[in-house]
């Protein structure tokens, strides 16, 4: 078994989606919950999204990642795990930084769904208005 990278997992988070990261040296193989990640992502484009930080780098083939993913949905989820795998990354080799940050990977996107007000028919819809 190969040694593992990260002694703690690295935390990566997406809207309510968290993800817990562990690197360790192999051969790009990537496993979300106890599944490879085509199984568990069935859209190329989310499969893509998790791969973005390793592609950056040149380490497509370099790691294994081993992966577990709570809460939210699939794109949630996927941003979960690429925030974590370029958190990793830094944390590994710290010349990985720029390049990852450049690309914006290692900022926390803070966008989460915005709570129903009441008196309103959602967040910022209002119920409709009559004059007359």
């Amino acid at each position: 078994m190969a040694e593992v990278l990260t002694a703690t997992p690295i935390t990566g988070k997406r809207k309510t989606a968290v993800a817990r990261i562990r690197l360790k040296l192999g051969s790009g193989q990537i496993v979300v919950n106890g599944r490879v990640l085509d199984e568990y992502f069935g859209r190329e484009s989310l499969r893509s999204l998790v791969k973005q930080p390793l592609d950056v780098v040149n380490s497509t083939t370099r790691y294994d990642v081993a992966a577990s993913v709570r809460g939210g949905g699939p794109t949630g989820q996927a941003g979960a795990l690429r925030h974590g795998i370029a958190r990793a990354l830094c944390d590994l080799d710290e010349g990985m930084r720029p390049p990852l940050k450049r690309a914006g990977f290692l900022t926390r996107d803070a966008r989460k769904k915005e709570r129903k007000k009441y008196g309103q028919r959602g967040a910022r819809a209002r119920f409709q208005f009559s004059k007359r």
